[in-house]
C-alpha cells in the first residue's frame, strides 16, 4: 500500500526577473523518508529548500504537509506546522553558551511571542533543551560558550537549535560543509540517528554522503527534476553521470567500455 506522502510540492516555480531558479518541481517525499537533494551549483537546491520553509513565496505552483496546502505561508507559520530548516551558513548566538542557544529554541516553541522570559516558569523547556544535546551529543558541551566550540560542533548545535522546534519536516541545507572526514562521519552518524521518527531531506555536495545515509535522492539541474530513485539507480543513471561528471569523463569511460559511477 503507497503511503501518503508527507511533503508534496506540485510544479513548483520560482523566477528572480528572467532568471528561472527552480521551474515546475513536483516532489513527494513519504513520511519518515530520509531524502537527498543534489544537483551541481546553481541547480535551484537552496532556492527549493527556501520555498518549502516559507523564506521566500513562488512564483507558481503549490507546496503541501500532510495534505494542508502550506504554499507561501511565512517562515513563522510553516515552523508552527513542524518545517525546521538550519542554513548553510552556521547560525548561532556565538556569545550565548550551547545549552543557552537550544533553551531558546525550545522556549520560542512555547512561547512564541516571547523568547526571552525566564526559562524556569515554562515546564520542561530546560528539560527538552537537555534531551537535544544529548542526541546531538553536545552535553558535555552544555556550558560552553558557541563561539568556542569549533565548527563541526557548531554545525551539530544548528541542528539541535532545528530540533529544539519539534520538526516533523527537517530540512538540512548542506550538513557537512567545511568540515573534516572525521567530523564528517559523526555528522552521517548523528543525521542517522535524528532521522529515526522523522522526515529529513537534505542538500548536500559530498557523494559519499549522500549515497550513504539517502532512502532516494532528488537530482535537480537548471532548475528542474533531472532524475529521482535510489543510490543506486542514481549511481546508475547516464544523465547523472554527464551533469557531474561532464564529457571528458564520459569519453575516457567510453574508451574503457565500462559504466560511469557517480564518485
Amino acid at each position: 500500500m503507497t503511503r501518503a506522502a508527507h511533503l508534496r510540492t506540485e510544479r513548483l516555480t520560482r523566477s528572480f526577473g528572467r532568471l528561472v531558479a527552480v521551474s515546475g518541481v513536483d516532489l513527494e517525499v513519504v513520511p519518515g523518508e530520509l531524502r537527498s537533494i543534489i544537483g551541481p551549483n546553481g541547480a535551484g537546491k537552496s532556492t527549493l529548500f527556501k520555498l518549502i520553509s516559507g523564506e521566500i513565496a513562488p512564483t507558481a505552483g503549490r507546496v503541501f504537509l500532510d495534505g494542508e496546502e502550506v504554499t507561501g505561508l511565512p517562515q513563522f507559520a510553516a515552523s508552527r506546522r513542524g518545517i525546521a530548516k538550519s542554513y548553510q551558513i552556521t547560525t548561532v548566538f556565538p556569545q550565548l553558551t550551547v545549552f543557552e542557544n537550544v533553551r531558546i529554541a525550545a522556549q520560542c516553541r512555547v512561547t512564541v511571542l516571547d523568547c526571552w522570559s525566564r526559562a524556569d516558569r515554562l515546564d520542561g523547556v530546560a528539560d527538552a533543551a537537555r534531551d537535544i544535546l544529548r542526541l546531538v551529543e553536545l552535553d558535555a558541551k552544555a556550558g560552553e560558550l558557541a563561539a568556542s566550540i569549533g565548527h563541526g560542533l557548531q554545525r551539530h548545535l544548528e541542528i539541535g537549535i532545528a530540533l529544539a522546534c519539534r520538526p516533523r519536516l527537517l530540512l538540512l541545507d548542506e550538513p557537512t560543509a567545511g568540515m573534516s572526514p572525521e567530523e564528517t562521519e559523526r555528522t552521517i552518524a548523528l543525521i542517522k540517528r535524528i532521522a529515526t521518527g522523522r522526515t529529513v531531506i537534505l542538500v548536500e555536495h559530498k557523494m559519499k554522503v549522500v549515497m550513504e545515509i539517502s532512502d532516494r535522492i532528488t537530482v535537480l539541474h537548471q532548475g528542474s527534476v533531472l532524475a529521482e530513485g535510489t543510490p543506486d539507480e542514481i549511481r546508475g543513471d547516464r544523465r547523472v553521470q554527464a551533469v557531474y561528471l561532464g564529457t571528458g569523463a564520459r569519453a575516457a569511460a567510453a574508451r574503457a567500455r565500462q559504466p560511469l559511477a557517480v564518485p
